[in-house]
């Protein structure tokens, strides 16, 4: 035999080799580098299965073996193009259970309870629950009980409500009932006392500012014949009525507040700027704060509108 003849024959069995490999590929060698080649090699392929029977055979919703790689009887380029849509078809996705509706406890609690402003909650203490419903807002004509609620409402400098509430009684026996003319008369014996009592936990400077102020309201009611008398001429004999849905509506200062504690500084009285003035209009009632929703705001409002006590 020639050696040309010899050649040709080797080159055909090497090309036989190599096809019988090829038809014998593990599907499984094919997938690894699927992503990589699938788009090329599904636009080039010549087989005569369609890519809608690829789709229908391979996704076929009442199939639930994705995993079987020799369940098809068509030809082996027919099984990859199949296996690799398998494999990039989307899972199905599993639908979310619907969100449970958990009830929201009532603000207030106790559905019998009625509904006061927002910042009394559950968790407020009883004596500040007190002061809201029984006297914040509420008019006051006394001139002792004004003085109080202005030396109270200086104290927010230091202390919240609830704390300055807990120690009231020990306040009043203190500065003798907040009476003016009292007051005006302590001297410094007096003002040591209280300031180094611990459990009133006044500074000496806020006793002293105390005993000023009562000096300065003597003046007023000297002036004025009282410091209600004073007070409430500012506020042309009847309250400022707000009529506020929210917290964050209420102000904590005013333009008549802002005016009061401009006059009062002029005429000595210290510790008394425009926001400690507008607390202080808040509990003595020169301005009702309660929101719309709080029982006490009508009720602070017919007793506002009753006839005036002071003239």
């Amino acid at each position: 035999m020639s050696r040309p003849s010899v050649r040709k024959q080797i080159l055909e069995k090497n090309d036989k080799f190599v096809k019988e490999k090829e038809r014998t590929i593990s599907p499984s060698l094919f997938s690894k580098h699927l992503k990589r080649i699938y788009p090329i090699g599904l636009q080039r392929s010549n087989s005569s299965l369609s890519l809608s029977s690829s789709l229908s055979l391979s996704l076929s919703e009442n199939s639930n073996d994705s995993n079987s790689l020799t369940d098809f009887s068509s030809s082996p380029l027919d099984q990859k193009l199949s296996l690799a849509l398998r494999l990039i078809a989307p899972p199905k996705r599993k639908e979310a259970p619907a969100p449970k509706t958990v009830q929201q406890p009532s603000f207030h609690g106790d559905p019998e309870e009625p509904r006061r402003c927002n910042w009394i909650t559950n968790n407020s203490d009883k004596v500040y629950v007190a002061f809201h419903d029984e006297c914040w807002g509420v008019p006051v004509y006394d001139d002792n009980q004004l003085f109080e609620l202005l030396a109270m409402s200086g104290m927010l400098m230091d202390y919240n409500w609830t704390e300055i509430l807990k120690r009231r009684e020990r306040f009043r026996e203190a500065f003798c009932g907040f009476d003016s003319n009292t007051v005006a008369k302590m001297g410094e014996k007096e003002i040591t006392e209280i300031s180094s009592n611990k459990e009133m936990m006044l500074a000496e400077s806020r006793v002293r500012c105390i005993v000023d102020n009562a000096k300065c309201i003597l003046k007023i009611v000297r002036e004025y014949g009282s410091f209600s008398n004073y007070m409430w001429g500012n506020m042309n004999h009847k309250p400022v009525i707000n009529r506020f849905r929210y917290p964050r509506n209420v102000p904590l200062r005013s333009p008549k507040a802002e005016a009061i504690s401009k006059d009062l500084l002029k005429r000595g009285f210290r510790f008394v700027g425009p926001v400690i003035v507008y607390s202080f209009m808040q509990a003595a009632g020169l301005t009702i704060d309660h929101l719309v929703d709080c029982y006490r705001h009508s009720e602070c409002i017919s007793l506002a509108e009753r006839p005036w006590r002071h003239i």
